[in-house]
């Protein structure tokens, strides 16, 4: 099936040509970091987690948010989402590929990579979390790649395929879980230790993936032959309606708590984010922005009639995507970091290389999506007689 990503229009090989130019841009970047070390980002004693690992974050979720599809149509024979699932797992392997190469870039030196496999130490969380990100990447490809090549060929899928579908389901559920005791283990960081991070973490995997489905699907619609239908597409807008809700509801629990026991260790981070701290803010414009956004998408998304209305809920789907990011992808690493245990002030803002690698790393990632895409809507429109 790989030969359907070789032929396509020139829209196709023009966006490939973009990409792998962003990609070559990122490439070079990381050659200077290779060369110099992580000198060369924001990062420092006090913030040694940056903007790679807050890509990182963010991604697994949108990767783990392929359950959402996955599990409505093998558990609960929701017959629709047989035609964006396959949609939802190849976002998932993009998605599990870039977590993968934004920990290799923040390792600084490949080899740091082999000792995790030579020395690996059960004892580490993250450790766990090479473990459950590489099996869910092997389960999404085997089970995406597989089912395809079935409906390519008018058969059923393969029984041993049930299992491994099965499996993936609460293993989506293991790799943003795994993700979120990275932080919340560490008994120092008062911003992360708190029981509801996990549960704050998947309900904006299940509200920024689900978002970034939609509005895949209506590229996808818009550039080729195969529909991924009205119907899925305003069910997936409900997921992420109540997701996002919960989402919000769940930072507006961590407010009440910090605020209303009145910690100084816990309501600095807080105020560092929202109001700044002895003179620092540089995420405050950041945060509101963040918080504004899921709120706007709230509104469109609870009223059906501006979620039945596709330009809107494009909007909307903008809007939960862009403010889960700068939640997860920028607030939650750094509120974490700031103040440091000492509460000494050290701000993180990530340097032009160390963007550029990360916007290189989201290209890699919207490649193996775009040819994965062009090959399963080749298929469906085989299968569906379109020529």
């Amino acid at each position: 099936m790989l030969e359907k990503a070789l032929t396509g229009s020139k829209k196709y090989y023009g966006l490939i040509t973009v990409l792998l130019a962003v990609i070559g841009v990122g490439f070079v970047c990381y050659l200077k970091q290779f060369t110099f070390g992580l000198g060369i980002t924001g990062m420092s004693r006090d913030v040694s987690w940056g903007f790679y690992i807050a890509q990182f974050t963010f991604l697994v979720g949108v990767a783990a948010s392929a359950v959402m599809v996955v599990l409505p149509y093998y558990l609960h024979n929701y017959k629709a989402f047989g035609r964006v699932t396959i949609l939802g797992e190849f976002l998932a392997v993009a998605s599990v590929t870039m977590c993968i190469l934004f920990i290799f870039v923040d390792l600084g030196q490949p080899i740091r990579v082999v000792n995790v496999l030579l020395y690996p130490t059960p004892n580490s969380v993250l450790f766990w979390d090479m473990i459950v990100l590489n099996v869910y990447l092997l389960l999404n490809i085997v089970i995406g790649w597989k089912v395809l090549e079935a409906e390519r060929n008018n058969v059923a899928p393969a029984g041993w395929l049930k299992p491994l579908i099965y499996i993936s389901i609460p293993w989506a559920v293991s790799i943003h879980t795994v993700t979120a005791y990275l932080y919340c283990g560490l008994p120092g960081r008062g911003f992360w230790l708190t029981a509801i991070l996990a549960p704050r973490f998947l309900s904006s995997a299940f509200c920024s993936g689900p978002a970034l489905l939609i509005l895949l699907c209506l590229i996808v619609r818009k550039f080729t032959k195969f529909d991924p239908g009205r119907e899925q597409i305003q069910s997936l807008s409900k997921i992420v309606a109540y997701a996002i809700c919960i989402n919000v509801f769940f930072f507006l629990c961590e407010v009440f708590v910090i605020f209303y026991s009145r910690i100084p260790e816990h309501m600095d981070h807080f105020k560092y984010l929202f109001s700044g701290l002895n003179g620092h803010g540089v995420l405050v414009p950041w945060m509101w922005a963040s918080l504004i956004l899921m709120v706007i998408a709230i509104i469109l998304l609870v009223n059906p009639l501006t979620r039945r209305n596709e330009g809107v809920l494009i909007v909307a789907c903008i809007c939960v995507f862009v403010g889960t990011w700068i939640d997860k992808g920028l607030g939650m690493i750094s509120g974490g970091f700031v103040p440091s245990p000492l509460h000494h002030v050290t701000e993180y803002v990530p340097t032009v290389p160390e963007v550029l690698i990360a916007v290189g790393i989201w290209a890699i990632g919207f490649f193996v999506l775009t040819v994965l895409y062009k090959i399963a809507a080749k298929i469906k429109e085989e299968v569906a007689g379109i020529s």
